[in-house]
Order: C-alpha cells, then structure tokens, then sequence
C-alpha cells in the first residue's frame, strides 16, 4: 500500500488478501486487537510495506502514520513490537516552530490544529515516503510569524531527510496559510503531485497543482485552476488526485468561476505535463456550473477513479455520479442520481463498483462494457448519514471479496467514535461485521471526517483521532 486508496487509479482495492474473507469476518472471529497512540488525529491513510529491514532492529511488515502534529510513524503493523519502529517530528519549540492552529485559518473542520493532513505517497525503489507538512514559525530578530509548508522526502527504514529536503512550497500566488492540502499525494513517473483546496472558503485561495522530481525535490510544473479569478479548490474529500500509465493526472475542482480554457471551477481536468508545464489535455464541466457555484455544490467534492477500460467515475455535492470516457470527456456517458452529495470516491473490484453517497446506502453497481447498470445491482439496509464514505475493497484475486468503510459523523456533529463496516462483495446486502457488535472490545476511537481503512495482510486499520485502531483474527478463532 504505497498510495491512498491502493493505486493511481485509486480504485481502492487490494485483491491479494489471503487471510480475511466472508468466511471468518464476523464478530465471533473478527476484532479489534490492538491500538497504536500516536501525539495527533490522523486524517491520512496509513501505508505498509511488508519486510522492511530497520538498522538495529530487523526485519518489519511496517505501517506508515501521519499526524496532524506533524509527526510521522513507522510501526510494527502486526504488533509484535510496541514502541515505534521510528518516529519523525517536524516541530522544534525551541525554534518557534508549531503547527498550524485551526483559529489560524478561520476554519472548524481540522482542529485543534493542523499539520500533515494528505495522505504521503511511497516511491518503492529509492525506499522514499513522501510527506506534505504545515507549520507556523515564529524566528528572526523581530520574531516574524510565517507559515510554511514543506515537502518531505524520509528514509522508510529511519525517517531521516532525504534529497536535500525538505523543500518549501512557493509559486506566484500561492499563500501558505490560505492553501490547505486535503488531496493525498501522487508519485507518477518519478514526479510527486501535490494539490490545494481552501480552509472553509475562506478567500482568498485558489485550487493548485504542483508537480516536485522525486529525486531532487526540485520543483518541475505549477498549474493555477482559477489564475484570473479565486477559488475553484481541489480538495476531494481527501481523495488523491488519479493518473493513468500514460502519465495523465485527473483531478475534481470545486466553487469557482468557469472561463473556458483559462478559470475551472467545478471541473474534472486531465492534465499532462509538457515542456516544464502542466497543460489541460480535456476536462468536463456540467452545464449547470453556474448553479453549483452559486448553491455551493462542489464538482470536486469527490474524487475521481479510473476503470481499467478507460472510465473516470466521479461524483460532488449535487447528488451526480458522472461516467465519463477519459478520451472524450466533454459530454458524459452517464450521470446516475443519489439520495445525497457524494463526499467519496467510488472503489472497483471483480466489474463492480461500490458508492456510497451523503444519506444514501451502500451500493453495488455492475459495469457492463463501459456502462455501470441503470440501478445498483445490490444495496445495502443500513442507510448512512453525511457524508457517506469511501469503500476499500479486499479480495483473494477474483474471490473472497470484502467491502470495508468507516462511518464518520457531519462536520458539526457532536464528538462520537467511528465505526468499522465490513460487507461481502458479492451481496452488499449482507453486512458481515461491524465494530458496534461487540463495542465493549471493538468499538473505535474518535471519528475524523472522509477516513478510509487500509486493508492490508489480515489486518484493518482505521484511523481515528490520536490513534489508529486494528483489526484482524481474534486469537484462537
């Protein structure tokens, strides 16, 4: 798992998980088996890599935490050692350097503060984590107050700096404070991805994309969604940003004003890099563009996926999940209508495509050719609250399919704990677990906004905040 939701298609599956299946994911076999505490929420996915060699202490299936304490963590992901493998932290008090407070940003959605939000990205062969951090620091003669955001590039076997970094984030325009990275990262040939969106709109900010080499850090293309205006964020519900294997990045924008060919508020955009630039090769805008920036109906609340036959599925606050053909975008293929906003991206398995919208249920949706059915083929009985979830999917190959999600709370809602769901692939009617049943020895910790389960060797991982709370065979079972 070296990226948010699996891959760059973020078709959020991983189809080689031999231990947990139908069969023994339910509350007699299935549980909670140990938590990791770490000094912040943790809003970012985690990642693993299986049989890491850490100096002095061997060889580790490691999971990779980030916190918005600006910490980072490398543990044991099966729990046989109890201390982090090893643990990194941007901040150094002395110095006057913190994190970002939510008051900071005129913003309640991240608190009480802020500092690595975006899920990292891994590059396998330099052995490589990525890492976007914020901070506030106060320093020189006069105590000056800056802040600052930073690209990371960590040893995965010691967390020590890489590539001459960090490197601090800067093109015309871009302001540190206004800028919020929500997007998880994207490593595609040999070029990080990073994008912005806002903090509660709150002006003035524009949607970005900046493309660093994963080698140097040197920074190698910026694109502007709104140069001649404001706004129009990416932000995804924390989805990342998608790329196909010819190197074509696709991102969702929300609000903003739409000028053909130079503002893109409330697009999909494919963008390719070119001659040190990032150029729009296609994008898709609905024709009512006008109406979801007025009514705050963000396009880009939802993050695109890609099908291995050349669809983008991707839906935003409109109640819309749009089909569209990634040579052709301009005019749908489909736009299929939900009961609520659809605050996710859609996850892929086996021809299948599973949505879970604002106030909807979990549906289940056949792709036929490069159609997906009319109606979902299956849906489940629980209906969900705002603001739905992403699914992960985990499967033994072409079998043995699991659909997990976390279920979060609205963005004002009072503090409650998440809950873990665990439904068979192949009839999401049929919900096989989840972590109420057993509450005294499952339940999770505090829930955080738009947290997808990383599913990895047997084990679940959900974040939450201050921990990360796992789940796998309960012994003996």
């Amino acid at each position: 798992m070296l990226t948010t939701q699996n891959d760059n298609a973020r078709t959020s599956a991983n189809p080689k998980e031999t231990i947990l299946a139908p069969a023994n994911v339910n509350v007699r076999q299935f549980g909670k088996v140990f938590t990791l505490p770490v000094d912040g929420d943790v809003y970012a996915q985690p990642l693993y890599l299986p049989a890491v060699e850490i100096p002095g202490k061997g060889r580790h299936n490691v999971l990779f935490v980030a916190t918005e304490h600006d910490s980072v963590y490398a543990f044991d992901a099966d729990g046989l050692a109890k201390e982090p493998l090893w643990h990194t932290n941007f901040l150094d008090s002395k110095a006057g350097i913190g994190t970002v407070p939510a008051q900071d940003v005129a913003c309640p959605f991240i608190r009480p503060e802020i500092g690595i939000t975006p899920t990292p990205v891994i590059d396998l062969p330099s052995g490589t984590l990525y890492v976007l951090a914020r901070t506030k620091e106060n320093s020189g003669l006069f105590k000056e107050t800056r802040y600052v955001q930073k690209l990371h590039a960590l040893a995965i076997t010691t967390g020590a700096e890489k590539f001459g970094g960090p490197k601090a984030i800067d093109a015309s325009g871009f302001d540190s404070l206004r800028e919020l990275p929500r997007a998880g990262l994207l490593l595609s040939n040999e070029q990080v991805y990073l994008t912005w969106g806002s903090s509660c709109d709150v002006d003035p900010y524009h949607g970005w994309v900046m493309a660093y080499d994963a080698r140097t850090l040197a920074q190698t293309a910026v694109f502007n969604t709104s140069p001649a205006a404001s706004r129009s964020g990416i932000w995804q519900s924390d989805n990342g940003p998608a790329a196909d294997e010819k190197g074509n990045i696709y991102v969702a924008t929300g609000n903003g004003k739409f000028d053909p060919g130079r503002d893109f508020g409330d697009s999909v955009l494919k963008l390719a890099p070119e001659r040190g630039a990032l150029v729009v090769r296609d994008s898709f805008t609905p024709a009512n563009q006008a109406e979801l920036d007025a009514r705050d109906l963000d396009m880009g609340s939802g993050g695109p996926m890609l099908t291995p036959n050349g669809l983008i599925l991707v839906g935003g606050k409109s109640d819309d999940l749009y089909v569209l053909d990634t040579e052709h975008m301009g005019t749908p293929r489909q736009a299929l209508k939900f009961r609520g906003g659809i605050y996710a991206a859609p996850a892929y398995w086996n021809g299948h495509v599973y949505v879970l919208a604002s106030g909807d249920y979990l549906s289940d949706f056949a792709l036929t050719g490069r159609d997906l059915s009319a109606k979902p083929a299956a849906s489940g009985r629980q209906r969900f609250g705002n603001p739905g979830a992403t699914p992960a999917i985990s499967a033994n190959g072409m079998k043995d399919g699991i659909v997990w999600l976390i279920e979060t709370k609205a963005w004002n809602a009072d503090d409650r704990p998440a809950e873990l769901h665990a439904y068979d692939a192949a009839n999401v009617e049929h919900e096989l677990y989840n972590s109420e049943q057993s509450a005294a020895r499952d339940r999770v910790g505090r829930t955080l906004r738009f947290t997808i389960p990383t599913v990895m060797n047997g084990r679940v991982y959900v974040e939450a905040k201050g921990e990360v709370d796992v789940y796998g065979l309960l012994a003996g079972r």
